[in-house]
C-alpha cells in the first residue's frame, strides 16, 4: 500500500508541476493517456508476464503517437512537455500495483489507503514551502479532495464490476472534455496532430486491453 501511495504521490506532483508551468491542458491530458503503455511495458519487465509481438507493436505504436503530441523537432517543444509523460509512468505503476491488489483486497480498502496515506506524503513535500491557503483556496482543495476521493472510488468499482475492455473506452472522453475545457478557459486551441497523436495511442490502448482480455478469458 505504501509503494502504491508513493508511486501515485510522485505522479500527482509531475502533474501539478506540468500545469503549473503550464503545459497546455489538451498536450498533458493526451499524454497522460501514455499511461497503460507504461504499464505493458511493467508488466512485462517487473511482473514477468508473456508480452505478444502484437501487443510490443501496439506499445510502440503508442509511443509513436505521443511523439506525435510532443513534436520535438518543432521550435515550440519544451522540456516541460514531458513533465505529463513523467506523471503516466509514475501512474503505471500505481496501476499495476492497483491490479495486482485488486485480486485479494476491495475496491474501498484500496481508495482509503490511497486517502489516508497520501496525506502525509504530499504533507512532506509541501513542508518546505507551506503557505497557508485562503478561504476561497481552502474551498478549492476540499473540493478537490471530493472529487479526486469519488473519481478513484468510481475507478476502483468499476474494475470490480465489469471487465477492463468495457470500462477503458471511457476513459478516452476525458480528452475531448478537457480539450473543450482548455479552450473555454484558457483560449487553448490544439493543433491539428493532436488529434492525429491521440487517435494513434487511443488505437493503440484499445488493442492492447483487447489482446488482455482475450489472454485472461477461460478457455470453455
Amino acid at each position: 500500500h505504501l509503494l502504491r501511495v508513493a508511486l501515485a504521490v510522485v505522479g500527482i506532483q509531475f502533474w501539478l508541476w506540468a500545469l503549473a508551468v503550464p503545459v497546455p491542458i489538451w498536450q498533458g491530458i493526451a499524454l497522460l493517456m501514455t499511461s497503460p503503455l507504461f504499464a505493458t511495458l511493467g508488466s512485462a519487465l517487473l511482473l514477468k508476464e508473456q508480452v505478444s509481438r502484437a501487443r510490443i507493436l501496439a506499445t510502440l505504436a503508442g509511443f509513436v503517437g505521443a511523439m506525435l503530441i510532443l513534436a520535438p523537432w518543432t521550435d515550440d517543444f519544451s522540456w516541460a512537455s514531458l513533465l505529463p509523460v513523467a506523471a503516466a509512468l509514475f501512474w503505471a505503476g500505481y496501476s499495476l500495483l492497483v491490479r495486482y491488489q485488486a485480486a485479494s483486497e476491495s475496491s474501498h480498502t484500496i481508495v482509503v489507503y490511497l486517502l489516508i496515506f497520501s496525506t502525509p506524503f504530499n504533507a512532506m513535500l509541501a513542508l518546505p514551502e507551506w503557505q497557508w491557503p485562503t478561504q476561497a483556496q481552502w474551498l478549492l482543495v476540499a473540493a478537490s479532495g471530493v472529487l479526486s476521493a469519488l473519481a478513484q472510488m468510481s475507478i476502483a468499482r468499476a474494475y470490480s464490476v465489469a471487465e477492463a475492455s468495457f470500462v477503458q473506452p471511457f476513459d478516452f472522453a476525458k480528452l475531448p472534455m478537457n480539450v473543450l475545457a482548455g479552450w473555454l478557459v484558457f483560449g487553448w486551441a490544439p493543433p491539428g496532430r493532436l488529434w492525429l497523436g491521440a487517435a494513434i495511442i487511443i488505437g493503440a490502448i484499445t488493442l492492447l486491453t483487447h489482446l488482455e482480455q482475450r489472454a485472461t478469458k477461460p478457455v470453455s
